[in-house]
């Protein structure tokens, strides 16, 4: 897994530690600038936090002045970090219940979820609802980070009774890959390194376990067909170059120059493969691959790059290039499980426009089904859903959509749903069978 990119959330709920646990994982990893180190110190300081003499790990993340002074996270907060074994980005979720929104958007494109328990409280409401949307959004890993093992004593028994407890619930969730760590983000136990003072646990430290994971994107090139959303249709424009108009046959290969440009959504390409094209369904092979100037013998998700097909074919931003025999039928009646994000609560009747990949269509919200009693992980009848729901809804398309089982493919089977007036984001969505 040495030198690939690794996407990982943090999610926990109040006071649970997380800002902290992350503020040690930068620290202990060396990914924070003295400058930052040294205003994070002065501000422990004046704070007076550990008697003017310790380190409030939590300021390295929580960067918003409400964050800070209410000491809770809010905002989903990036960090870009890299280890001798590979690069990552980390994104910080909110643990407030009202700011599940900010978790859902931080999950999404995750490669793992590190979800935060207090050891001395076990699991809570909100650790159900953080695990249900990891389940939903089909996370390939999850973390539990068992926190605060220093206040416990570094007791055995204690960590075994939460280990039970998170294991129940991840199986009533059907969750496969857990994996159940005791640290202590004060203390730093178990965080980058493993701790003497856990010797009943023989199990990675955190960051051990973060290097070793595949990636989504590893896991994808492996047992995903080709998919490539249309962004830009190039074409040369303006003049020659000097050095192309000289030379007849590149500036004849210039002029007739057509690539469709977009990010590999999934799986991988190669000069000559088949390939066939949503809508039309008109199948063509690939000619060429280029990136940044280069040409390209084969290319993997998530690149981004512009294919040049065989034949002269229709295809324009909203189209989907696909591996032939793959061709996904187009949907106008989808039932989808919808997180709704805005305050303005989601109606039967309501217009809405859909986007998926690079196209986006009009829409008409057919029917709200229901919503999931987080407490028991069962869907319950309901008319509407409210911010923060999870619920089933059925959605009617003014045009088709190639969109796919979201168990089958992550970025086939999943979209937005958008207002139409005012471009606000107002659901994440994910399609069912």
């Amino acid at each position: 897994m040495t030198g690939t990119l690794f996407r990982f959330a943090t999610a926990g709920s109040v006071d649970d530690g997380k800002s902290t646990l992350v503020g040690r994982l930068l620290h202990d990893s060396k990914a924070i600038l003295a400058d930052q180190l040294e205003a994070v110190a002065r501000t422990s300081a004046e704070r007076g936090f550990g008697d003017g003499t310790g380190f409030d790990f939590a300021l390295l993340t929580d960067g918003l002045r409400a964050e800070r002074e209410q000491g809770i996270t809010i905002d989903v907060a990036y960090r870009y970090f890299t280890t001798g074994a590979r690069s990552f980005i980390l994104a910080d979720c909110p643990g407030h219940v009202q700011y599940t929104r900010n978790m859902v958007t931080g999950a999404t494109t995750a490669d793992a979820v590190v979800v935060l328990i207090d050891g001395r409280k076990g699991v809570l409401e909100q650790t159900r609802r953080h695990l249900s949307v990891v389940a939903l959004l089909r996370v390939p890993h999850v973390i539990i980070a068992v926190n605060k093992i220093d206040l416990l004593g570094y007791d055995e028994q204690a960590f075994i009774e939460v280990d039970a407890d998170v294991r129940r619930v991840t199986a009533e969730l059907g969750l496969d890959d857990v994996h159940v760590l005791p640290v202590s983000a004060l203390e730093g136990d178990n965080i980058v390194t493993r701790s003497d003072r856990t010797p009943w646990y023989d199990g990675p430290a955190l960051l051990e376990l973060l290097e070793q994971l595949p990636s989504l994107d590893e896991l994808e090139t492996e047992l995903d067909a080709f998919r490539l959303a249309v962004q830009l249709v190039l074409r040369p424009q303006g003049g020659l170059a000097s050095d192309v108009a000289s030379d007849p046959e590149r500036a004849e290969s210039f002029r007739d120059y057509r690539a469709f440009a977009g990010r590999i959504g999934s799986g991988r390409v190669r000069v000559g493969d088949r390939v066939s094209v949503f809508p039309s369904g008109i199948e063509t092979t690939v000619a060429g691959i280029d990136q940044a100037g280069a040409s390209l013998d084969e290319a993997v998700a998530p690149q981004s790059v512009a294919l040049r097909l065989a034949d002269d074919i229709d295809a324009a931003r909203g189209a989907v290039i696909v591996e032939t025999g793959t061709l996904p039928e187009g949907r106008r009646d989808v039932d989808a499980e919808l997180f709704w994000l805005d305050p303005r609560p989601l109606l039967p009747g309501a217009r809405v426009l859909v986007k998926h990949g690079t196209a986006t269509v009009q829409a008409l919200v057919a029917s709200v089904d229901s919503k999931r009693d987080l407490d028991t992980l069962a869907h319950e009848p309901a008319e509407t859903l409210e911010a923060n729901d999870i619920g089933r809804a059925r959605l009617r398309l003014a045009a088709p959509l190639p969109l796919e089982p979201y168990g089958a493919n992550r970025h086939a089977g999943s979209f937005l749903v958008i207002h139409p007036a005012d471009g606000q984001t107002l659901a994440a969505g994910i399609t069912e069978q």
